[in-house]
């Protein structure tokens, strides 16, 4: 009674250690050690290849590096138990797993009991240090468990002395050490098959009934929990996919400037955009936006709302008060609940009117060139960042709230004169939050990454924008266990010279 009270305590808080993974990846790796914990093996693998064909498939690894996973794949499926699980094909011989109260104790071999055979209190080997040891003897036979379901696993208790083994198993075997294996499939509504886990012995081997009985348990719990993490995360994918195609595909290529940006979708799929849009007579318009809430909503939204921007600023782009004030109306009157946060600027080519050419306002340059003018105007959003070799400084755009937060929403336009040179930073406070700090000190990282850039990365957009991101965040872009949007738009202005 005490083995088997323990052993259903271990049961409960693998359980618990499950239910706190919300990726594939994590539920894999935890699947494999809480397995390892059950079986008393030191490593294995587990195949992920849903049968609905939707994906994800993929391989994890326990003790297991990526190039020992490369061996074992070179082996044909069916040489291979676990393979042949995966596959729904019959075993070669009699069947290898029965009911537990029909197996008869197995006997230890003459030669001696391996730390993981049968008759051992097999303990987790190195790969499963840090899991929960069952912790008593095995119950006797007698012992009644609760009832396990789903297809048996197989056990090849001495994998090098199995007739007819395949030489390729046998070879890999041999390179990888291990003497031993235990394969379960994993199997659940309504998706059906998922994989198939295997865990491998260093040693002749195989789990107890009871061992066995556990681990049944456990993986129709497993199969359930990674259903439902698969359909997360395939929402999320959709969603990311969505999001995507709403977004510019491509940006443009315009005479003076150079162009780069990243963008990443959070998991619950956010609202954060971009765009960078060429005007009539060579202008140009840039905008970030993020449109309230997650999901699906948020991102119809965020689709809705920057194609409104385009057409307000092919309209009327050299103005951008006038831009975000009809949008703001269009908000307002079609989605009153929703609030968003956007900045548009606004530049003409070099040598227009408003850009520094003769008859212009500001002077030209060393050389003959002619510094552009940029017209901006924000609602809530972040300030941009203007970045080159003698100054690194916000733009400071007028204090103003998001758009449909106010009865009445209204804020100045700003015109910052960008020198040769120098880099505009646009973004989402998506980037600040996803550096976990707080407003003041996510500014001054902002600040200090883009002024310590070298002068070689200064001068290529694509550079500039990887330097800040690998600064604020170390972890990348595709971090699940941030909820946030991030935008990142780069603007490099070229020395140009009047017409």
């Amino acid at each position: 009674m005490a083995g088997w009270i323990s052993g259903l305590t271990t049961l409960h808080d693998l359980t618990e250690r499950l239910t706190r993974t919300r990726t594939p990846d994590a539920a894999l790796h935890e699947v494999l050690r809480a397995g390892a914990t059950l079986v008393g093996a030191p490593r294995g693998l587990l195949v992920l290849e849903p049968a609905d064909g939707l994906g994800p498939v993929t391989t994890a690894g326990l003790g297991l590096c990526h190039a020992e996973l490369g061996q074992l794949e070179t082996v044909p499926r069916a040489a291979l138990a676990y393979g042949r699980l995966l596959d729904g094909l019959p075993e070669p011989t009699a069947v290898p797993d029965t009911a537990p109260a029909a197996r008869p104790h197995p006997t230890p071999p003459a030669h001696g009991t391996p730390a993981h055979a049968p008759g051992a209190d097999a303990r987790p080997g190195p790969a499963a240090d840090t899991e929960p040891a069952l912790g008593h003897p095995v119950p006797a036979a007698d012992t009644e468990l609760p009832a396990a379901s789903g297809r048996p696993g197989v056990a090849e208790p001495d994998v090098l002395g199995t007739p007819g083994l395949d030489p390729r198993v046998r070879e890999v075997a041999t390179r990888l050490g291990y003497a031993a294996s235990y394969a379960v499939p994993l199997d659940a509504a309504p998706v059906g098959r998922l994989g198939v886990a295997v865990w491998l012995y260093d040693e002749p081997a195989e789990p107890d009934d009871h061992r066995r009985h556990l681990l049944d348990l456990y993986r129709t719990y497993a199969a359930g929990h990674l259903t439902r993490v698969l359909e997360l995360h395939r929402q999320q994918r959709a969603a990311a996919a969505v999001a995507e195609g709403l977004l510019p595909h491509r940006l443009p290529r315009v005479p003076g400037v150079r162009l780069a940006v990243r963008h990443a979708t959070g998991p619950r799929g956010g609202g954060d955009w971009f765009d960078a849009l060429p005007l009539p007579d060579g202008a140009l318009g840039l905008a970030v936006g993020a449109v309230s809430g997650y999901g699906p909503e948020a991102v119809a939204a965020m689709g809705r709302l920057r194609a409104s921007l385009r057409a307000y600023a092919v309209m009327e782009g050299e103005d951008p008060v006038a831009v975000l004030s009809d949008l703001e109306l269009l908000l307002r009157l079609t989605e009153p609940d929703r609030s968003a946060t956007v900045l548009f600027a606004f530049t003409e080519a070099p040598g227009g009117a408003s850009s520094g050419a003769p008859g212009g306002a500001v002077p030209a340059g060393p050389g003959g060139t002619f510094p552009r003018t940029l017209t901006l105007a924000g609602a809530g959003h972040c300030p941009p960042l203007l970045t080159g070799e003698r100054r690194t400084e916000f733009v400071e755009t007028s204090l103003s709230a998001p758009l449909t937060m106010l009865a009445c929403w209204e804020a100045p336009s700003v015109e910052i004169h960008p020198a040769p040179g120098e880099t505009l930073l646009l973004y989402s406070d998506g980037l600040l939050h996803r550096t976990g700090d707080s407003p003041d000190r996510a500014f001054a990282r902002l600040h200090a990454a883009a002024a310590g850039a070298p002068r070689a990365v200064r001068r290529d957009p694509e550079a500039l924008i990887d330097h800040v991101l690998g600064r604020l965040l170390p972890q990348g872009l595709d971090d699940p266990a941030s909820p946030e949007d991030v935008v990142l738009l780069a603007v490099h202005f070229e020395e140009g010279r009047s017409a």
